[in-house]
């Protein structure tokens, strides 16, 4: 099967497609999953003329085989493992213990440098639209879903352009909704389903972030001279 998108900008126009239901809603708030959510979640929240932001969350990597997700953890220090992996490969605690701390330390770094010292926003009674750029076994879009759920948002929706039957399935017993724009079978990667899936960088992440709310202030500029009598 040949590669579906060409690149993250085409996979979020087609993803915002299929949220069209979301535009124009003062309660919803699209979410990224950084760094390669936002590109996509830029799209999405352009069309649905809609606010923003970031939720970070850092897969933790089997030391030596960090491609493969053992778990994640998000924002406030939630931690979700996935046993299957830990199980099988019989990874000891400490070692779990070690790789979060480092990923702990890079959530943080992130929080500064994207939000320049912006508070996080409120998602209390809110909808979410949770976006990354792909899901693979779902570990860090769990624990981002988990870490959410305790803020008491009204509603999830995890939206992803690329992921596997399996995981979409089982992503519906902790989200409210599930958009998946390709559900490929066998999966083989996110990476797989993009012509360009080159890395996004720090720079372009906050870039990202500052322009869509330049457009929402601009947005509301011109509503408000327009309702002038």
């Amino acid at each position: 099967m040949t590669r579906l998108f060409r690149d993250r900008k085409e996979a979020g126009r087609l993803l915002a497609d299929r949220l069209k239901a979301y535009a124009g809603r003062e309660d919803v708030l699209v979410l990224a999953l950084p760094r390669g959510g936002v590109p996509i979640a830029f799209e999405v929240a352009r069309e649905l003329d809609a606010p923003l932001d970031v939720f970070l969350v850092r897969k933790l990597g089997v030391p030596g085989h960090e491609e493969l997700a053992m778990g994640a953890i998000a924002s406030g220090g939630l931690r979700v493992l996935n046993e299957d992996v830990v199980h099988y490969l019989r990874i000891p605690g400490e070692m779990i213990d070690i790789v979060a701390e480092d990923e702990r330390r890079e959530l943080e770094r992130r929080d500064l440098l994207y939000r320049s010292g912006r508070p996080a926003p409120d998602v209390r009674e809110r909808t979410l639209i949770l976006i990354d750029d792909g899901i693979a076994t779902g570990s860090t879009m769990r624990a981002a879903v988990k870490a959410l759920r305790q803020q008491e948002p009204a509603r999830i929706i995890v939206a992803v352009p690329v992921a596997p039957p399996s995981t979409c399935d089982e992503l519906k017993s902790e989200a409210d909704e599930v958009v998946c724009v390709f559900v490929p079978e066998p999966f083989d990667g996110v990476g797989r389903w993009y012509e360009d899936f080159s890395q996004t960088t720090d720079a372009e992440v906050r870039h990202l972030l500052e322009l869509q709310e330049r457009n929402l202030y601009a947005a509301r500029e011109q509503a408000a001279v327009l309702s002038e009598p």
